[in-house]
């Protein structure tokens, strides 16, 4: 199903994953958005590089789950399709749109978050909102995959797991960021509220409201880094 989202076409019958420079954001087995990125490589490249292997730093430090993710969506932007590297004369304003395309994705992401939170460890720089270019939504797992890892059981053994593993990064690193604190917060709320759910679940009662959980009282703004300058643009847009 992988191949299938990154060899699909659009109206113009360009592969959507062909475009060199683009944004995507994957999204968890219940629509939840988990991550977003960006790349001039190459969509096709990019997500690959994500969901078969750990050559990006979100998986190898076991930031991002990739048995987590169940779809994806890309924005490609295909005005940038000849712009190669730095020496391009046209290569600063690519990297200034893909910023701000990156920086409103993420926004949108964080919106549409029941948490109002994402597993990103850096959060992309504060750009001016922009609109979004077409998208595409695609999932990559089919109904018995679904049935399989989905259960709620499996998923809370598995982001345990994760937390685990992703503690043990932070122990061996000694020194790491603070992003990467931070998404052990919001790894370890992701955890507490799909047991409290199981939970809810098995005793008959209605499942509880997310809000329970107050993210940004546990790790602060996530819309900018704390090191990064003020934040000059409206982020509400």
């Amino acid at each position: 199903m992988l191949d299938a989202a990154l060899n699909s076409q659009d109206e113009h019958c360009r592969q959507w994953s062909d475009a060199r420079w683009g944004c995507y954001a994957f999204y968890d087995y219940d629509g939840e958005p988990i991550y977003v990125g960006q790349t001039n490589e190459q969509l096709r490249v990019r997500v690959r590089r994500h969901l078969t292997n750990q050559r990006t730093d979100a998986v190898a430090m076991r930031i991002l789950d990739v048995f987590e993710v169940a779809e994806i969506e890309l924005w490609p932007l295909w005005e940038f399709e000849d712009v190669g590297g730095k020496q391009h004369p046209d290569y600063a304003a690519a990297q200034q749109r893909l910023n701000a395309v990156e920086y409103t994705a993420y926004l949108k992401a964080i919106r549409e978050s029941r948490f109002k939170a994402i597993l990103n460890e850096k959060i992309p720089p504060a750009c001016p909102v922009v609109d979004l270019p077409p998208s595409r939504r695609f999932s990559l797992i089919s109904d018995a995959t679904r049935r399989e890892r989905g259960h709620p059981d499996i998923r809370i053994a598995r982001r345990a797991e994760t937390i685990s593993r992703l503690a043990a990064v932070a122990h061996e690193r000694g020194e790491v960021s603070d992003g990467l604190r931070r998404v052990l917060v919001i790894q370890g709320v992701r955890l507490a509220y799909i047991a409290a759910v199981r939970l809810a679940h098995s005793e008959g009662r209605p499942a509880p409201d997310p809000a329970a959980i107050d993210v940004s009282g546990l790790v602060g703004s996530v819309l900018v880094e704390h090191e990064d300058p003020p934040r000059l643009f409206d982020t509400d847009a």
